[in-house]
C-alpha cells in the first residue's frame, strides 16, 4: 500500500510539474503576447508584388497583407504593418520590433538556423526576365551563364543565391530592391534579371515590348511565415490556421485576387 501511495505521490508531483512547465512556455508564447497586447505586429517589405505593395494612398496592400487581416481577425485583434528592409528583416524579428514576417519569405535551411517557419503557404520559383532583343539567343537560365551577359538580381534573396549557384560565370549585378533590377533590364542596361516568378510576370504584363519572361521556372522555393525559436504554442496555431482558411475557401477567394485578376494594379504607383 505504501508503495501504491508513494507511486501516486510521484506521479502527481510529476504531472503538476510538467503542467507548470507548459503554463510558463504558454505565458513566454508570442501568441499570448500578441492577446494580451491586443495588436499582431508583422513585418514585411513593401516591394514584392502581388505579396506586399504600397498603393496610390501610401497603404500597404497585397496576398500577404490579406492573409494577415484574417489572421488578425481570427485572433480577435488589431494589425499593425512593420515596413522593414529586407537585409533587417531577421534581425528586426528576433529583437523584438514584430512578431512574425509574413513577406513572401523562402524557408531555407540557412534562414532555419536562426528562425522557425510555420508551414509553408505558396511553392514559387525564380525565373528570368531578358532585354529586349535576346528572346532568340536565350531560351533558358542556362544560356546565360558566359561572362558576356549582364544579370541583376536582389541582394539577400534566394535569386542572388539562385544566381551565383547556376550562373555564376555572367557578370552579376547586385540591387536593394527588386524594382531596380528589372527596371535595369527593361531600360536596356542589363540583361537579365533573375527573381521570383511571381513579381516577374507581373511586372513582364506591365512594361509589354520591353522585356520577355522566361517564365519556367528553374528552383523550387516554399515560402513560408517566420517566428521565433522556441515557441510551440504558436507555431501550433499557425499551421491550424493554415488548414482552416484553406479549407473554408478564404485562402482561394484571396489567391484569386491577386494571382488571378490584375485589377489591384490600377490602384499601384
Amino acid at each position: 500500500m505504501k508503495k501504491i501511495v508513494a507511486f501516486l505521490t510521484f506521479m502527481l508531483a510529476f504531472s503538476s510539474s510538467l503542467f507548470a512547465s507548459d503554463n510558463t512556455l504558454w505565458q513566454k508564447s508570442t501568441l499570448n503576447e500578441i492577446i494580451e497586447r491586443g495588436t499582431l505586429r508583422v513585418g514585411m517589405e513593401a516591394g514584392y508584388m502581388p505579396f506586399e505593395m504600397t498603393n496610390k494612398r501610401g497603404d500597404i496592400v497585397g496576398f500577404d497583407v490579406d492573409i494577415a487581416r484574417q489572421m488578425a481577425k481570427a485572433m480577435g485583434v488589431k494589425l499593425e504593418l512593420v515596413n522593414t528592409a529586407w537585409d533587417g528583416i531577421i534581425p528586426a524579428l528576433l529583437t523584438g520590433k514584430f512578431d512574425i514576417i509574413m513577406s513572401g519569405m523562402t524557408l531555407t535551411p540557412q534562414r532555419n538556423l536562426q528562425i522557425n517557419f510555420a508551414q509553408p503557404y505558396i511553392v514559387v520559383g525564380q525565373t528570368i526576365l531578358l532585354r529586349k532583343g535576346l528572346e532568340g539567343e536565350i531560351k533558358s537560365y542556362k544560356d546565360l551563364n558566359n561572362k558576356k551577359y549582364t544579370v541583376a538580381t536582389k541582394l539577400g534573396t534566394t535569386g542572388e543565391q539562385a544566381t551565383k549557384r547556376y550562373l555564376s560565370k555572367s557578370d552579376i549585378r547586385l540591387f536593394e530592391t527588386e524594382a531596380d533590377g528589372a527596371l535595369e533590364v527593361a531600360n536596356g542596361k542589363a540583361d537579365a534579371f533573375v527573381y521570383d516568378l511571381p513579381f516577374n510576370a507581373i511586372y513582364s504584363s506591365q512594361n509589354p515590348g520591353k522585356l520577355t519572361h522566361l517564365d519556367t521556372a528553374f528552383t523550387h522555393e516554399p515560402l513560408a511565415w517566420g517566428i521565433r525559436k522556441g515557441d510551440p504554442d504558436f507555431e501550433n496555431w499557425l499551421n491550424n490556421f493554415m488548414r482552416q482558411i484553406r479549407g473554408d475557401g478564404t485562402y482561394d477567394k484571396i489567391y484569386g485576387k491577386w494571382f488571378e485578376s490584375s485589377d489591384w494594379q490600377k490602384t499601384l504607383n
